[in-house]
């Protein structure tokens, strides 16, 4: 069984844009200054987290170069659906001529 966090799992890394996957670095990195500091003040409870982080890293460093070079894919950037517009109200005269061209065609 691997070690890690149960929320950085690999495929999920690849759903991960590059400005999220930055911020899960910057986050793991954090975690593992707070870890180790706990360590040397011998604060630290679980020691097996240190590795988990430490491996969460080099997932996320891992993906980011892949991506560089092309090997894995970049997620598709999600469009916002934009609000259906209305179809604009037809006058009077404008039901009249669009009536009209149909009776020609």
């Amino acid at each position: 069984m691997a070690v890690g966090s149960k929320e950085l799992a690999p495929a999920e890394l690849d759903t991960f844009e590059d400005e999220r996957l930055v911020d899960e670095l910057k986050k793991a990195k954090e975690e593992l200054f707070n870890l180790r500091f706990q360590a040397a003040t011998g604060q630290l409870e679980s020691h097996g987290r240190l590795k988990a982080v430490k491996r969460d890293i080099a997932r996320i460093y891992t993906v980011i170069r892949e991506r560089e070079l092309g090997i894995r894919a970049t997620p598709a950037p999600v469009e916002v659906p934009a609000k259906a517009e209305k179809p604009a109200k037809k006058t009077k005269k404008a039901a009249a001529e669009a009536d009209a061209e149909t009776k020609e065609a």
